[in-house]
């Protein structure tokens, strides 16, 4: 049994990847009690995927970890973005929503043997490059931590050295971080974000990111070199728009020597089965209710139906303007009903959100989306097997040596 902790769970979105890459959740920590009550929600009802999570409303800080044995197979969490995202307020270290400093604490209380951090591409900004060397080191070298009185910026340079003068601590990782776009791994969604892997040292555990499946190329292979798109949708040919002029050359290319990849996943590929909100058809789905109010404004201009969407939000207020709305075929504009939303971030249609529609999409604005969830977890998954097997085998070899 492969077993996990889940960190700053939200609405479930990572949790839900890591159970379904085959880890038993020990514990599922959030503490915000409207993403608990959407998760409690889905165990009265019965839910599978969350019906057994261990669901701790509160502060990580303030969690008891004693009765989770070290050495489980896996900590994963994504600490509060606001710090460092590109709508926040960018104070970074300064800023007391920065959870990585307890995050580095349950790792050095619990000893997983891998991890999974995920965060905002704000992250890595130049202005933020020393803290997120930081946060790396902190993670390499959990046993090394901050001293009384000691600023970040002091501890940074003592990781350095320790780092460059190999000295050995009992709790080592190998820390990897990887900038992706959801798109590339067949989330409807152009969402970038930066996962923070790390295995134990001392387990041998050969992992790397998985390879990107999924490519703008290809999108642009299937609308305008094939058509299959267009006609998988089944969209006329009259009422299929232009190819973009400044990419003529570019489809030329394609045509010539096509992807090899997956298209992109668009808009319209995630809600295709779904009802216009508006229509009657649409009032026994949960979840999918008109809103009004939508409007196009300077850096608020929605998603277009045949692209990915653009990253779905979560805003200091709920939903932040235009952001999380489609622009339809007729040039005109209206809101993503929080159905649509959790179709582009990959929650199953039947898990549910407890509160209204603003609180629903801030749940699943600050969510990671589902299926990049289980893409990354299994690949851990799949790492850590490798290694028990080869350490089985190197062990029966010795022993029939003995022999």
């Amino acid at each position: 049994m492969m077993r996990a902790v889940e960190l700053f769970a939200g609405a479930g979105g990572l949790a839900m990847g890591v159970s379904l890459a085959g880890f038993k959740s020990l514990a599922v920590v959030e503490w915000d009690k409207w993403a608990c009550d959407t998760v409690r929600e889905n165990q009265r009802r019965g839910y599978p995927l969350v019906d057994g999570w261990p669901l701790h409303e509160g502060d990580v800080r303030d969690m008891d970890w004693s009765a989770i044995p070290q050495n489980i197979e896996l900590l994963a969490g994504g600490p509060p973005c606001q710090p460092f995202s590109m709508g926040g307020k960018h104070q970074a270290h300064d800023d007391k929503r920065d959870m990585f400093p307890a995050t580095v604490n349950v790792v050095r209380k619990l000893r997983p043997k891998t991890f999974i951090v995920e965060n905002v591409k704000g992250l890595t900004r130049s202005s933020f490059a020393n803290y997120y060397e930081y946060i790396k080191l902190q993670l390499e070298f959990p046993e090394a931590p901050r001293r009384n009185h000691e600023s970040w910026f002091d501890h940074l340079m003592r990781l350095q050295t320790e780092k460059t003068s190999g000295r050995m601590h009992d709790l080592t990782y190998n820390v990897t971080a990887t900038l992706v776009n959801a798109a590339d791994y067949g989330i409807p969604q152009k969402r970038e974000r930066v996962f923070i892997v790390g295995t134990r040292s001392d387990l041998a555990i050969d992992w790397h990111f998985p390879d990107a499946t999924h490519s703008e190329a290809a999108l642009l292979h299937a609308q305008w070199v094939t058509g299959e798109y267009w006609d998988r949708h089944k969209v006329a040919k009259r009422d299929r728009p232009q190819p973009p002029t400044k990419m003529a050359k570019r489809i030329q290319a394609l045509a010539a020597k096509p992807p090899t990849t997956l298209p992109w996943r668009t808009v319209r590929d995630a809600i295709a089965d779904l009802p216009d909100p508006r229509t009657r058809a649409a009032a026994g789905i949960r979840d999918h209710k008109f809103q009004d109010g939508a409007k196009v404004y300077p850096g608020h201009t929605g998603s277009p139906l045949d692209q990915p969407a653009k990253t779905i939000k979560a805003g200091d207020h709920g939903v932040p303007g235009g952001e999380n709305m489609m622009v339809l075929p007729d040039g005109s504009v209206r809101y993503f009903s929080a159905r649509e939303t959790a179709r582009i971030q990959t929650f199953p249609d039947g898990y549910v959100f407890h509160g209204s529609w603003t609180e629903t999409m801030r749940q699943l604005g600050n969510a990671v989306p589902v299926a990049l969830g289980r893409l990354v977890a299994s690949s851990v998954g799949e790492a850590l097997i490798r290694a028990e097997l080869n350490q089985l085998r190197a062990t029966m070899g010795s022993a029939r040596v003995a022999a």
